[in-house]
């Protein structure tokens, strides 16, 4: 490593020394400097936040700390000896654990078997099982152990991820945005056991763009900003107004929006939607009635796992249905319709996986505006691809939507989790959508990035595109949404007007218990049916 001291000339670190130190710490990429000159440290017991904007260099620092990633510059001491975290195995044995913002699991293998990976030895995969269980019902995260992976919600995989990493027992625990698909119940629970683990001596290093989180959570600070430690602070000194300053040098921005239409284009009609789930241990859809009109917003909650998927894959086209009729597109039965054929009615989509499902990873930015804006955006002439206009709508993405990247030729993957949020927002809302549906539509952006893309929904509702919104995060629901309905067990409740719905109301909701009286005005199927706030 270049331009280093040598370890004789280190100030000699106290008996007494952090659980973690990180001195000079850089990483510098092809045209790209990560990180530069980070000193950190984290003491037994301590929970501590780091902070920053996406592509602030959070989670780099923390790949180093893991073993994913080799620093170029700097030296890491780990109980006051210096190491050279060789790999994440490496990192395990040293007792170091860190839940992932995207998943480190394999898809084709069970919830069980992703657990045994990461655990010493061989475990015997029924007790195991066991022990996973007993572990996500003590820390209200529950999940089946013998589930695959590719069958599980992301609020699901969150769950697995965390547990895993609770398993292994660490004394330095790394959770990178580890609340951003839990509900406020499985956060008030997580947030138990973070304590508890604190009191027991187990250091924290707790990354989240969720400000009211860290004031609450964390007793020390960490701010990043350019791949530079900017400043510390104590969140129960500070506000989250205050800490977004720190982040991002100016005040945080605020949603700004006007009443909603309730005379709107009927854009999305679900007649009595029930479906079959695919997946075994999936949620099958019953009797799902729902209307989406022009200019307005209208959000749908729920815990994870209760048929988010399954209504996204129905409404998306990925799941094609027997029948026709209970899925209507601007006027179109589309429920025997492909995605490309729902598309071109003016539906745009945002899935919750931003990483192999909204973006091909290895890909460019340019070639995955190919994937859903060929033919709108006239990359397409003659049966021939048009690259110089997909590279062209890719570079008006990244300067609309702010995106931090090496410009339209890097590859998804190389892009923060909250920069290729925004590209792939800005490549929907970009296409002009008649329809939008989106699915955590801020999971893991920073709290800048995440007032613009709401902002950017309001804008989209205001030039009189019908959006529907699933997600998790309920402050976001309330703040942006004109009407909000919860689904619970594969079933949907009625909408009711954001307004004069209150969250004990949706958490109610949540457990599938919402008033009797209010099942009377679920319209028959196919039947028309007003807005709830007309």
């Amino acid at each position: 490593m270049p331009n280093q001291p040598t370890p004789s000339s280190l100030p000699h670190l106290p008996s007494d020394a952090p659980r973690l130190q990180l001195r000079g710490i850089g990483k510098v990429y092809p045209g790209v400097v990560a990180n530069e000159g980070v000193d950190l440290a984290v003491q037994p017991g301590e929970i501590r936040a780091v902070l920053g904007e996406n592509g602030a260099g959070k989670s780099t620092l923390m790949k180093i700390i893991y073993g994913v990633t080799r620093p170029s510059a700097g030296h890491l001491f780990w109980e006051g000896m210096e190491v050279h975290v060789e790999n994440p195995a490496h990192a395990r044995s040293l007792g170091i654990g860190m839940v992932f913002q995207h998943f480190s699991l394999f898809e084709t293998l069970t919830v069980v078997e992703n657990v045994a990976l990461a655990l010493p030895g061989n475990p015997a995969l029924d007790e195991l099982a066991q022990r996973i269980t007993e572990v996500s019902e003590r820390y209200g995260l529950p999940v089946d152990p013998r589930r695959r992976v590719h069958a599980l919600s992301v609020g699901e995989r969150q769950r697995v991820e965390i547990i895993r990493c609770l398993l292994q027992n660490p004394r330095l625990l790394i959770m990178d945005e580890p609340t951003s698909v839990l509900t406020p119940q499985a956060v008030r629970k997580l947030f138990a056991t973070l304590r508890q683990l604190s009191a027991e001596g187990c250091s924290i290093l707790y990354i989240s763009h969720k400000l009211d989180e860290i004031q609450e959570l964390c007793h020390t600070a960490t701010v990043l900003r350019g791949g530079k430690v900017t400043g510390e602070c104590i969140p129960a000194q500070e506000t989250p107004q205050s800490m977004a300053r720190m982040m991002i040098g100016k005040d945080l921005p605020h949603c700004v929006h006007g009443a909603a239409r309730t005379d709107g284009e009927l854009r999305l009609r679900l007649a009595g939607l029930s479906h079959a789930s695919e997946d075994p241990f999936g949620t099958d859809l019953e009797d799902i009635h729902l209307d989406v009109r022009a200019g307005e917003i209208v959000g749908i909650a729920g815990v994870s796992g209760n048929g988010q998927q399954e209504l996204l894959r129905a409404i998306s086209g990925e799941e094609v249905l027997a029948e026709k009729f209970p899925v209507q597109i601007c006027g179109v039965e589309a429920g025997r319709l492909k995605p490309a054929e729902r598309r071109r009615l003016g539906l745009c989509f945002v899935p919750e996986e931003r990483l192999g499902r909204g973006a091909v990873p290895g890909m460019s930015l340019a070639d995955n505006a190919l994937l859903t804006a060929a033919r709108g955006q006239g990359m397409l002439a003659g049966g021939f691809v048009r690259f110089a206009r997909a590279r062209d709508f890719a570079r008006q993405c990244i300067a609309a939507f702010n995106v931090k990247c090496g410009g339209p030729d890097a590859a998804a993957k190389s892009l923060s989790g909250g920069n290729l949020q925004k590209f792939i927002v800005g490549r929907e809302i970009l296409q002009a959508p008649r329809l939008l549906v989106c699915a955590q539509p801020t999971w893991g952006v920073d709290v800048g990035a995440a007032t613009f893309i709401r902002q950017s929904l309001i804008d989209l509702r205001d030039r009189g595109c019908a959006v529907l919104v699933i997600s998790e995060e309920l402050d976001e629901l309330f703040e942006i949404c004109d009407r909000i309905a919860v689904i619970a067990q594969g079933r949907l409740s009625p909408t009711r007007p954001a307004a004069t719905t209150t969250l004990e109301d949706i958490g109610v909701w949540m457990s599938g218990m919402w008033p009797a009286a209010d099942l009377e005005h679920q319209p028959p199927a196919g039947m028309p049916t007003e807005p709830a706030d007309a």
